[in-house]
């Protein structure tokens, strides 16, 4: 099995660039096209480097270290350079992603930005707690369900939430859990999860079993058919259950751009 591994966290994030984001890459302005913001116009941000290893991972070019030399430290200045490029100055949201984006030192990004009227969000799989998830507009955690092959610890997503809400104040982020979905081990994880918090809104979305490398359609290898058949069955199974307070939502964009980067 795959685990959460720190060390893991630590190489990612050790740069010779001092306080420098280690960026992936820099795309949009598209929709995000998952979660409790889809279709919401945005520019990611997408950082290199993760402590996990999903066993169906849809972006290791951002993840495998093997990809580290095309990762590029950026000062944060640059970053927000980049995207106000991108979005002609326009305020606009920003999505924060990876990877995971919590190894990297994002804080005066999200500091600056703000102040020239930009929102932020970001995903994080809840391994990696930072003081500056309460300066966010939206906090996703996605924890990783057993299809993925990795471990889930219950208190490091409590220190998320908590480093989101300081001193239990009610403030700061609109959080939200999101789970990707495979089979009924996956779904019965999420259920167990989202009793340990309850209030909070919860996202659940069928998982891209086949991913593929990114091809210049973006559609080889994606299993589009698939991906539907699951979507069927977790409404099924939502609407079996009685959770009603719950979202079932498709990944978007992988219906639409396949594996195609930078939309």
């Amino acid at each position: 099995m795959t685990v959460h591994d720190p060390k893991l966290a630590a190489s990612s994030d050790d740069t010779s660039s001092g306080d420098k984001i280690r960026i992936s890459e820099i795309f949009g302005p598209t929709v995000q096209g998952e979660g409790a913001l889809i279709g919401v116009p945005t520019v990611f941000v997408r950082t290199g480097g993760c402590d996990f290893r999903c066993s169906w991972c849809d972006t290791l070019y951002a993840v495998d270290p093997a990809f580290r030399a095309d990762w590029k430290p950026m000062s944060t200045a640059d970053v927000l350079a980049a995207v106000k490029k991108l979005s002609g100055n326009a305020p606009i949201l920003i999505t924060l992603s990876g990877g995971n984006p919590a190894i990297q030192p994002l804080g005066k990004l999200i500091e600056l930005g703000k102040k020239d009227g930009f929102r932020f969000a970001i995903e994080t799989q809840g391994s990696i707690a930072k003081d500056w998830f309460a300066d966010l507009d939206f906090l996703t955690i996605s924890p990783k369900p057993p299809s993925s092959s990795t471990d889930f610890n219950p208190d490091d997503l409590a220190a998320c939430i908590n480093a989101a809400q300081p001193d239990g104040v009610l403030s700061g982020p609109e959080i939200t859990l999101k789970f990707p979905v495979r089979d009924e081990a996956d779904l019965m994880f999420a259920d167990h999860v989202r009793k340990l918090h309850p209030g909070i809104p919860v996202c659940l979305q069928p998982v891209n079993t086949t991913p593929a490398e990114p091809h210049p359609d973006g559609m080889d290898g994606v299993d589009l058919d698939g991906l539907t058949r699951r979507y069927r069955w977790l409404v099924d199974e939502v609407t079996k259950r009685k959770w009603f307070d719950v979202r079932v939502l498709p990944q978007w964009h992988v219906h639409v751009w396949g594996n195609l980067r930078g939309v």
